[in-house]
């Protein structure tokens, strides 16, 4: 079910009328889809903060610009501004509800690793899965249980579960989590970079001495 946020067009783009919306607590946006010219717009940062915390990155938003027919949208891009760390600017992509899209979902480990109650390392070389799926299938987060995970064994994309209302891009071998023993992981580390050229020593340097 989509969540609903209300929006207000902007006809002034001016720099003083943005930073006069900011400053009442709204984010400039911008609204855009195959079938529609971009539309400037405006919504409460709060709300929209609100919808993305508790709905996650891939939310369906049902979006009410004024007196127009809500539209479906997700949360295409954003951007922060670090030193006040405030949401500044979003814009939004119309979505069709039938069709599949690509999509980037958030990766998360569950449970203590064995291998890492027996000494090893924990490795995760993603954060994030490619996933194929109509926006209403899109899942929030995948979770990956690690918990029987032991020193030497991995998790790739092929041992998840098959899911039937959307697929992983990303190719079968990929690997989400590892553990690595101790002394491997210490090898690695320390091991000499064997590309790395001889240190020259000054001939000259040498003779004065």
């Amino acid at each position: 079910m989509a969540v609903k946020l209300k929006a207000t067009k902007r006809e002034d783009l001016t720099k003083s009328t943005t930073k006069q919306i900011r400053n009442e607590g709204r984010v400039p946006a911008v609204i855009y889809g195959k079938a529609k010219d971009a539309q400037s717009i405006s919504v409460d940062s709060v709300e929209l903060v609100k919808t993305v915390r508790d709905e996650g990155r891939n939310a369906i938003i049902s979006l009410n610009i004024e007196n127009d027919k809500p539209v479906d949208v997700m949360l295409h891009e954003y951007q922060i501004d670090p030193l006040r760390d405030e949401l500044v600017h979003a814009d939004f992509y119309i979505v069709n509800m039938s069709e599949e899209m690509d999509v980037e979902v958030p990766l998360r480990l569950e449970g203590e690793a064995q291998g890492s109650k027996d000494g090893g390392v924990l490795q995760q070389p993603l954060y994030e899965l490619q996933v194929r799926a109509k926006p209403g299938d899109i899942p929030e987060e995948i979770v990956v249980d690690i918990s029987e995970l032991a020193i030497g064994d991995t998790i790739a994309i092929a041992d998840l579960p098959k899911a039937s209302n959307y697929e992983f891009l990303e190719d079968e071998d990929t690997t989400i989590a590892t553990v690595l023993p101790p002394d491997t992981l210490d090898d690695v580390e320390e091991a000499p970079d064997e590309n790395n050229e001889p240190e020259l020593v000054d001939a000259d340097a040498e003779d004065k001495e």
